[in-house]
């Protein structure tokens, strides 16, 4: 298996790079595009357990436009072949003392790179 193809890795960094921008500018039609449309996919977050695209794209919906910026500490992008790949990253607040902490799973798709399996957390401050 080919580890972090240049070409690969590029495409998964853009990815998620898109989707950071969607997260912090509240960019809901991007960020349901970007999670696959199955109901094997998942996102534990910070306060919540959230199981199929449905569920997802529900919190999307309803979640407060506020207090959404942030910057990124370390990120580690890793790809596994040509379809699969993970991206993890740390992120700060400026309102918080707290680490946060962001892992995904991305799959290739007919459709294009999809976030298969997410998790969010914060380490106590």
């Amino acid at each position: 298996m080919d580890i972090n193809l240049p070409e690969i890795r590029a495409e998964v960094t853009a990815a998620f790079e898109r989707y950071e921008t969607a997260l912090v500018t509240n960019d809901v039609a991007v960020l349901d595009e970007l999670f696959w449309n199955s109901p094997l996919t998942l996102r534990y977050g910070a306060t919540e357990n959230l199981y199929g695209y449905e569920a997802i794209q529900a919190f999307r919906a309803g979640r407060p436009a506020a207090g959404l910026a942030r910057t990124l500490g370390r990120t580690v992008i890793t790809t596994y072949g040509r379809d699969f790949a993970t991206a993890n990253t740390e992120f700060f607040r400026a309102d918080s003392a707290r680490t946060g902490r962001q892992s995904q799973t991305w799959l290739r798709t007919p459709e294009g790179w999809r976030v298969v399996a997410a998790h969010v957390s914060l380490l106590a401050g």
